[in-house]
């Protein structure tokens, strides 16, 4: 029955479509999910066209994968404005962010991601930067050292991080705009999947597209990725056609379980369980047990296990909940008590 559905490829693309070299969307018409963020991010812009102002400054934070690069993008070809593109690590002097700040043109933005991670000396120059469009410039050196003020064009600062709490209390509070990502539903997921295989002329049913989907662990990133992979597997084992079957035996394969569980989530839940009796137990201690850095821990595989509820933060440590036992299939021990909820999550 699955196999007699219509593919969605090659096939069903209009001849008139332009065919993109990147699957990243282009525009808000084009973006799929986080509803809520794009109905109001298309009033901020549209007020802004009306006005020809440099839009406000905008933060986006959330898990990694879930289009926060993308919408930096988006808003600059909504506006018709340039992106200056660069990350936090990059900008270790002061002089770093003022060769690009006065570079830029009137209204331009500058994307900064992983924002939580700038020298705080360059974080206190973009201060009266985002505040008052001015760079406090110091010439010379001891007594002889003054600030001269160099104003800047209007200009939007367009901030990306996975830890909103990591950004100092000063810095979060000058975006006027501050939107958090949520993970995707398994049907947003689903049209994500269908258009990218649209654009890099894969094959696929509806039923191969889903299954992919529901083990994306809520996140177009690695829904595109996996795309890419279960494609390479029904060229060499299939007829090259994705279906639900074909789709289901390559990610058993790479051993990407049902929900969307890999070996590392596996490992990391395994090690609370028999190592620690279901927790609690502190990051640091399980980042040397895992020999992983605690950053990746708590920013790529936590979010995800605590969304489907196999893991909680607690003011102890990481704790396993009831079901992550049933999902591993693994008794209680006798001293694990229950963790009381509600428990800080993300």
């Amino acid at each position: 029955m699955n196999d007699h559905r219509p593919l969605i490829g090659p096939e069903k693309q209009r001849e008139d479509e332009p065919h993109h070299d990147s699957i990243r969307p282009h525009s808000l018409a084009d973006y799929i999910g986080q509803n809520k963020v794009i109905s109001q991010l298309k009033i901020y812009l549209e007020a802004v066209r009306m006005r020809q102002e440099a839009m406000d400054h905008i933060l986006f934070y959330g898990p990694p994968g879930l289009g926060k690069t993308t919408l930096a993008y988006i808003i600059g070809a909504e506006l018709g404005i340039d992106v200056e593109t660069t990350s936090g690590p990059a900008l270790e002097h002061p002089g770093d962010i003022a060769a690009i700040l006065t570079n830029l043109n009137r209204r331009d933005a500058l994307f900064i991601d992983e924002i939580h991670r700038l020298n705080r000396v360059v974080e206190e120059k973009l201060y009266p930067a985002m505040e008052d469009f001015r760079l406090d410039l110091v010439m010379g050196q001891g007594p002889a050292a003054r600030v001269i003020p160099l104003d800047l064009e209007p200009f939007t600062l367009i901030g990306a991080t996975t830890r909103f709490g990591a950004l100092s209390s000063p810095m979060r509070d000058r975006f006027g705009i501050i939107f958090r990502l949520e993970f995707y539903t398994e049907e947003e997921l689903t049209r994500i999947v269908l258009r990218a295989a649209v654009i890099l002329n894969i094959q696929t049913n509806l039923d191969g597209a889903r299954e992919i989907a529901s083990r994306a662990r809520g996140t177009p990133r690695i829904a595109n990725r996996l795309l890419r992979r279960v494609r390479d597997y029904a060229q060499v084992k299939g007829n090259g056609v994705i279906t639900r079957e074909i789709a289901d035996v390559a990610l058993n394969m790479m051993d990407i379980d049902p929900i969307g569980l890999d070996p590392m989530d596996r490992k990391l839940l395994r090690m609370i369980a028999l190592n620690y009796g279901g927790g609690p137990v502190g990051l640091d201690t399980l980042a040397t047990a895992l020999m992983e850095d605690r950053d990746t821990i708590e920013d790529v595989y936590e979010p995800f296990l605590i969304q489907k509820g196999l893991l909680h933060r607690t003011s102890r440590g990481r704790m396993l909940s009831p079901s992550a036992f049933d999902y591993l299939k693994l008794p209680k021990p006798a001293a694990y008590a229950e963790p009381e909820l509600p428990f800080p999550t993300l």
